[in-house]
Parts: structure tokens; sequence; C-alpha cells
């Protein structure tokens, strides 16, 4: 490090970082020889690798998961979704997104909390937690079948919002437990309290993903013609709105849907082909890295002792 080397523990980051990348490259070729969803096969293979502790080393929280690999994948899906169609059944989306959601919070939340022994909060945590489904396989299904597109509309919107309603009422959760358990106090849940901050945060961050989103696609992508300064702006708003919901304490993944909205309905329209297949090419290739590292974290991850203890009361239970 005195002669301007990196660190050790650097370089065993990058090395973890390469290691990762490489087997989801070679799990993306397995996954294409044999019927098995990409994601499916990252958490198998995390599984596996986790059963060798000293094979990867890398050190990484949970909540920098969430604000370095959740936010691309979020922007790079909300940018295919044309308003024009979410528009029509955009009712019946925010219905799904957040009736549905809060719905199976509440199912799964009661039910862990009745016969698993978990505190309340705890239980709604966990509904909330695994209510935010992945559409990946099923978008891929409905592809082989062939179905509406008005289906496929109706599955990729909710799945755009539902992951910002979850975290929130996941985010609202902990924190009041977390609280409850600072103060040495019983807990003390008032509905119309959580209405209200739920209302409050999800506002504050679509209003925020709104507002840059307007900047970027007036300001940069209508008026420079420059593809690399164009696609680094749109990864600028993209953890930028996340960051600047966080901020101010409200959700930042709802900011980042709605700056990718903005950005793929009004933005790129502003912009030359040049760019906007530089764009498309980018943006792919980052919910590539990042959805393959996310599910090979999960299955790394994951302890496999507690697995097996808690897999069949928890897995019947959510069922």
């Amino acid at each position: 490090a005195g002669h301007g080397r990196p660190g050790e523990g650097i370089i065993q980051q990058e090395i973890a970082f390469v290691l990762l990348l490489t087997v989801a490259a070679l799990v993306a070729i397995l996954t294409r020889r044999i019927r098995l969803p990409y994601t499916v096969a990252l958490v198998v293979v995390g599984l596996v690798l986790a059963l060798f502790p000293n094979f990867i080393s890398l050190n990484i929280s949970s909540e920098l998961i969430l604000a370095v690999l959740v936010p691309p994948l979020v922007f790079e899906a909300t940018l295919a979704i044309k308003w024009r169609d979410l528009r029509v059944d955009l009712p019946l989306v925010l219905l799904l997104a957040v009736g549905g959601t809060l719905l199976s919070t509440a199912v799964v939340g009661i039910l862990v909390f009745q016969f698993l022994d978990i505190p309340l909060l705890g239980a709604l945590a966990f509904g909330a937690l695994i209510s935010a489904t992945d559409p990946v396989a099923v978008v891929a299904f409905f592809k082989q079948l062939g179905v509406s597109k008005r289906l496929s509309i109706l599955l990729e919107g909710e799945s755009l919002f539902n992951d910002g309603v979850a975290i929130v009422v996941f985010t609202l959760a902990i924190t009041a437990a977390a609280s409850a358990l600072a103060s040495g106090a019983a807990v003390s849940f008032s509905p119309l309290g959580a209405v209200l901050e739920f209302l409050r945060v999800s506002a504050v961050g679509l209003g925020i993903g709104l507002l840059l989103g307007f900047v970027v696609a007036y300001l940069i992508l209508r008026n420079i013609d420059d593809h690399l300064i164009e696609t680094a702006t749109t990864v600028a708003l993209a953890f930028g709105a996340y960051v600047a919901a966080e901020q101010l304490h409200a959700s930042g993944l709802l900011a980042v849907v709605a700056a990718g909205l903005i950005v793929g309905n009004i933005g790129i329209g502003n912009t030359s082909p040049t760019t906007r297949l530089v764009l498309d090419n980018f943006w792919e290739f980052m919910a590539f890295v990042a959805n393959s590292l996310v599910f090979l974290l999960i299955g790394i991850r994951i302890q496999l002792g507690q697995l097996v203890q808690f897999a069949v009361p928890i897995g019947v239970a959510v069922l």
C-alpha cells in the first residue's frame, strides 16, 4: 500500500467480484441449454458456493446491496414500460401493487405471528419481504404461451410498484420494532399512523423521481447530442433519485420508478438513434450484472443450517 498498490482487502474484493461475474456468465450459458430459470439457477449455484466459504470472500452489507444493485434493475425495467399502455390500466396496476402487496403482507404476517411465535412487527416485516415477487420466470412463461399484451403490462407494471410498496412496509415495521426495543416500551402499532407514513414516503419518493426525471429529459437529453454524456446522466439519475429520496426518508425505489418512466417515455424520444441504441445496450448489461449478483448473493448468504431448521414451518405458512 505504501508503494501505491491497493490494499489486500481491496484485492480480495475485486477477485470476488470477478469470480461472481464469471460464475454468472457460466450459469447463463448453462441455462440456455437446460429448461431452468436463470434466477433460480443462480440461487442454487450460490447455495453450492456457500459450502465453500473460502472460495469467495465478499463483505457487502444488505444496505449496500439495496443501494447499488437494485436501482439499476428497477430503472432498466421502467425504461421499457410505455406510459400509453400503462395509463389505461394504471388503477388496476396500483390496486394490485398496493392492495395486493398489503393484503399479502397482512395474511402472511398474521399466519407467521400466530403459528410460529414471532413478534407481530417481525412477522409483518417478513410478510412484506416476500410479498413483492420477482416476475422474471412468469414473464418468460408468458412469452412462451403468447398471452395478451395487456396481461403482460399488468404483470410488469405491478412488479415495478410492488417493490417500492414492500420496501416501505418492511422499513416501517423494522423501524417501529427497533424504536420499541430501544425505548423498552411495549410495541404500539397505529394503523392510521402507518397508513399516513406510507402515503408520505410514497408521495415524496414519486415526486422526487418525477422532478429529477423531467430535469434530465428536458435539460440534458433534449439539448445535448452526445451518447456518452447522455448515458452518464441517466446513470446519475438512477442512483441520484434513489439517494435523494432516501435522504428525505422517502421511498428511493419509487423515486427510481418515476424517474425511469419519465426518461423512457419522454427523454429517450428526444435523443438520436445512436443514443437510444447505446442506452438500451448499456442498461440491459447493467440489469444483467445487477440481477446476477443479487441472486448469487442470495444463495451465498443463506445459512444452510437455519434454512433446514426453518424452511418447513415458514414455507408451509407462506404457501
